[in-house]
């Protein structure tokens, strides 16, 4: 379970509903199930869906509207009952009170009063204490340049992450054009990224798992589109939606972010909780994660969420030193990924993941430490071997590099 919220709306008025049904789909933390025009069939909606909350407006028929919060209440006990309203007549707020809703929202609804609603109702739902329900950790893998390793870094992350009790993983493969992640993992997706959100309006918890494609190790694949023209299909509207709705039947999502930057690309590194930054320790990269700290700085807390990784760290040739790095990008380096050319070469030729092909290899054990990293809770205060990232435990292999 995952501290998204599901939720149905019933509203006779288009104009209204179509207004709420905007507000609320511009919100990651919540996900609609189900929005209904006539109040009479919204018992059977509330049935079939079992949301975490209800919104009903009032205004279309006050008496039928509180008449159908106390059935709503008696039907699905543990959704939380939202009514709302144009009206701030006291009597009537207390009367939709007294009928089972939770709380009472003033219409036209602003974003930060729905915003700070939602926030209360995702609190008492799901609490703040060690048996809370857990949030979606939402990871995307960015690339400083074209090359760097930044597929197989969600990959095998994301296969690793799945191969663990109590998690469920999904990839994302965005780059829309030349993604490979299904070579990666030997896969024939029936279905792609296209074709949900060709069918975003009717996809739910249940249709949506049925069409992604469920690796051995666990992870599930949602693959990029098959035809270059069909890469027009996903824009950042629509990639937000199908991210709300994963964000809800998983623990962690792994996004493959393409190359390019675009604003499909910065969407979802804006939805991520954690960004992987995949680089090497070769001046052309290290300029370009510099050149992009910069331009993260024009979004707020973005720059916080970013964690360096140096992939193929120990390259005997041709390298700049960790301390050198260190020093040019301004940044501490979160993860080391040690350079076993001829074992990636193997997992991706046989479209096997490293944690199947290879479970003792360097690598792939520099992979389960990534993947603990992200795992744990963050320390109250991070000590000096937080600091250092990744590079205490994997330092011996990485000898010959050049200042």
């Amino acid at each position: 379970m995952t501290n998204v919220l599901r939720l149905t709306l019933v509203d006779p008025d288009d104009d209204s509903r179509s207004e709420l049904k905007s507000k609320l789909l511009s919100l990651d933390s919540v996900w609609l199930e189900a929005d209904c025009s006539r109040y009479e069939f919204f018992p059977e909606i509330m049935e079939q869906t079992t949301p975490d909350v209800a919104v009903i407006t009032l205004d279309s028929d006050f008496d039928k509207a509180t008449r159908l919060i106390e059935r709503c209440v008696s039907l699905c006990p543990d959704a939380v009952i939202l009514a709302a309203s144009e009206s701030t007549d006291g009597h009537l707020i207390l009367q939709a009170m007294r009928a089972g809703a939770r709380e009472f929202l003033t219409l036209p609804l602003s974003a930060e009063d729905l915003t700070a609603t939602i926030s209360r109702v995702a609190s008492q739902k799901f609490g703040g204490g060690e048996g809370a329900a857990r949030g979606c950790e939402v990871i995307a893998c960015l690339g400083a340049t074209g090359g760097v390793g930044t597929t197989s870094a969600a990959v095998n992350l994301g296969c690793i992450l799945a191969s663990r009790p109590g998690n469920t993983v999904a990839l994302i493969d965005l780059d829309l054009a030349l993604g490979d992640a299904d070579v990666f993992l030997d896969a024939i997706p029936d279905y792609t990224l296209a074709d949900m959100v060709q069918n975003i309006s009717r996809l739910d918890i249940q249709l949506l798992k049925q069409s992604l494609t469920k690796h051995s190790s666990g992870l599930y694949l949602l693959p990029r589109p098959v035809e270059l023209q069909d890469t027009s299909m996903v824009d950042e509207g629509s990639l937000r939606k199908v991210v709300g709705l994963m964000k809800a039947s998983f623990t962690h999502l792994v996004i493959d972010v393409s190359k390019y930057y675009s604003a499909v690309d910065m969407a979802a590194i804006d939805m991520a909780t954690r960004i992987l930054l995949v680089t090497q320790l070769d001046l052309p990269c290290l300029r370009n994660v510099v050149r992009l700290m910069m331009n993260f700085e024009e979004y707020e807390g973005l720059q916080d969420k970013v964690n360096i990784v140096v992939n193929r760290a120990g390259l005997e040739s041709g390298q700049i030193s960790l301390k050198k790095a260190k020093e040019t990008i301004g940044r501490e380096v979160f993860a080391l990924l040690p350079n076993d050319y001829r074992t990636m070469v193997e997992v991706r030729n046989n479209g096997v993941p490293l944690i199947k092909q290879a479970p003792r290899a360097p690598l792939t054990q520099a992979y389960v430490d990534l993947a603990d990293k992200i795992s744990a809770p963050p320390p109250e205060e991070a000590g000096e071997e937080a600091k250092k990232g990744g590079e205490s435990k994997w330092i011996k292999f990485f000898g010959g590099s050049k200042s």
